[in-house]
């Protein structure tokens, strides 16, 4: 028998849903909501509803913004020839930290992983091809995870972008195996990108 009235038991399988919510933190979080302030919840309701209609993917690097081009493509005081590609949104902030990075990013939206059906046509390459060609780029750094569908993305793209008269570099292995950007230190970060090496 669930000791949880229907709306409640809904509510906490929604959140169990959440990345990196269990059960009894999406518990934690409903009952939380019950106590709160009714004019909170009205306000993340309104900031969850505003954001799913107001953000979209950036037509040039693919991160997230609520603008016609996101900010650091407008930039004009980033390096424009060079590019981060990144799997994720949420690896640009990891490595904007740093404070090391000054060009432009580009974002994947994945790795390959073919034992998950995910191939080269699920990843938001084309429009990086179509910005070698219109942006005079001089350098690709790819800063995928140093796990294994990272190293075969690095790979991929390496062996996609060299005939393309573009420099290709991989961030040093500085951050551990099997981790991911968005955990990483600034320092690490910093190491990671000053000791990138060729492809």
């Amino acid at each position: 028998m669930n000791p949880y009235s229907e709306p409640l038991a809904d509510l906490i399988d929604v959140l169990k849903r959440l990345p990196g919510i269990g059960a009894k933190s999406a518990q934690r979080i409903a009952f939380y909501m019950l106590r709160a302030e009714p004019a909170y919840i009205d306000a993340l309701v309104q900031a969850i509803q505003s954001t799913r209609q107001s953000v979209q993917l950036c037509p040039r690097c693919n991160n997230y913004t609520n603008l016609p081009v996101c900010d650091i493509c407008a930039a004009a005081r980033r390096d424009h020839a060079v590019i981060c590609v990144v799997e994720k949104p949420f690896d640009i902030p990891a490595i904007e930290r740093s404070g090391h990075f000054h060009g432009t990013y580009h974002v994947l939206h994945g790795a390959l992983s073919p034992i998950n059906g995910i191939g080269p046509d699920d990843l938001k390459i084309t429009n990086l091809l179509s910005r070698l060609k219109d942006e005079h780029v001089q350098e690709v750094i790819v800063a995928t995870n140093p796990d294994v569908e990272g190293e075969a993305t690095a790979i991929y793209l390496s062996r996609l972008l060299k005939p393309l008269d573009v420099r290709v570099s991989r961030i040093a292995l500085g951050l551990p195996v099997g981790s991911s950007l968005e955990y990483a230190d600034e320092v690490t970060i910093s190491r990671a990108l000053d000791g990138r090496t060729p492809l």
